[in-house]
Formats: C-alpha cells, structure tokens, sequence
C-alpha cells in the first residue's frame, strides 16, 4: 500500500518526535511475548494508568489481549542491544535469555535493571486506524535505586540522555539590556 503525501509527513515529523525505549512484555496464557515501543504514555495516576499503543497487526497484539497483562519496561541507554533483540520477531530465537527478569503482581517479565518497570493489567482498549489503544492499570512498580541514562528514540536512531541535574538555570535569567 502506497503512503499518501500527508502520511509521508506525519511519519516524518513524528520522527522528529523523541520518546522514551520500552519494551513491553508480557506472559500469561498466550505464553511469553514482548516487543520494543514508543506510544507509551501517562493517563491518570487516579488509578494510576498508562496508554500502550500496539500496531494490531504485530504478532504480539492478540497474545497480549489473551494474556490481558503486560509490564512496561522503560529502557536505559545500555539497553541498546537488547532493544535490538526484541525490536524484530525471529523465529526460534528465545529473547529472554538476553537479560535478567524477575516477575511482580502479574506475571509479566520486568526487566530487572530497567529504569523503572511498570507491571499492569490491560483495561479498556480502542481501536484507533491501525493500532490498539490500551489502557493499563498499573498493579506494581519496580524503581532500581539508580537509574541509568536514559533511551530515546529521534529521528530514526537511539540516542542516550544523561541523568542528573540540568545544567541551564530556572527560571531562565533575563536578558540584560
């Protein structure tokens, strides 16, 4: 199917539209399934909820219905290789013997030295276009003590932000005249 120019666009701009690295997981009775995304975002924290968009052609939409949970595993810059690993479904390859896992309240996989992980039940979902949009009501978070830099994606490729405190004042200092 041909793009049309307006679809060209969106696609372009929404590159030049950084976003958090997860990997979404998930396992129940659909088994064992994950994948890399970036529509990820706050609802509410009343009941604290985040918004999982997934392509409802991906191999991983169904299983992740069935298995009606899913974790939300915000990626660190030394991710980079594992976010490699999930971000195509081969065959035969099992993906979680890369990395260390434990499980919280639902079952998913949580990435053990995530930046934080956030382990939910899917709610409500809509169908939007292509995609699937879930609401996950958070049952668990896991918080490593440290984070590490952080993962983002813009404009194509990965990029690593530094943890700590901003270098620029606030609120910004006049200009002097």
């Amino acid at each position: 199917m041909e793009l049309t120019p307006n679809q060209i666009a969106f696609r372009e701009g929404m590159s030049r539209m950084g976003a958090a690295v997860n990997l979404i997981t998930s396992d129940g009775i659909s088994g064992t399934h994950g994948i890399v995304a970036s529509a990820v975002c706050s609802v509410t924290d009343t009941p604290p909820t985040l918004l999982v968009c997934v392509n409802r052609n991906a191999f991983v939409h169904d299983k992740f219905l069935e298995n009606g949970v899913l974790c939300v595993n915000v990626l660190a810059a030394h991710h980079q290789d594992l976010c490699r690993v999930f971000a195509r479904y081969v065959e035969g390859v099992d993906r979680f013997s890369y990395g260390d896992w434990l499980t919280l309240s639902t079952g998913s996989p949580v990435l053990s030295d995530a930046n934080v992980a956030f382990d939910c039940r899917i709610g409500s979902v809509l169908e939007q276009g292509s995609h699937s949009v879930m609401f996950c009501e958070i049952k668990a978070v896991h918080l490593p003590e440290k984070p590490d830099r952080g993962l983002v994606y813009f404009s194509r490729d990965y990029h690593h932000l530094e943890t700590g405190k901003s270098q620029a004042g606030f609120p910004p200092t006049p200009k002097e005249a």
